[in-house]
């Protein structure tokens, strides 16, 4: 028994729409990087920089100094008045 193109029936857009997302959500799965995908020496400048990232001082102002920067702020104005 042979089959042609004109026998296969046609899925309704719904359906297709369905498979499409399921076939895409097991290759997600499968096709998965771990962490252990990188080549060694890449891994080894990755963890260098996430070391560095650390050492570095941030440019965003802690609470602490922009509570007191208010507070200054506040004063200044007061003085004014």
């Amino acid at each position: 028994m042979s089959s042609s193109v004109a026998e296969i029936p046609e899925l309704g857009s719904e359906h297709a729409g369905a498979i499409c997302e399921e076939i895409g959500a097991r290759l997600a799965c499968i096709l998965r990087p771990t962490g252990s995908d990188l080549p060694p020496r890449l891994a080894e400048l990755m963890y260098r920089l996430s070391a560095l990232d650390h050492e570095v001082p941030s440019i965003v102002p802690s609470i602490e100094e922009i509570d007191a920067e208010d507070a200054r702020w506040v004063s200044e104005l007061a003085w004014r008045a």
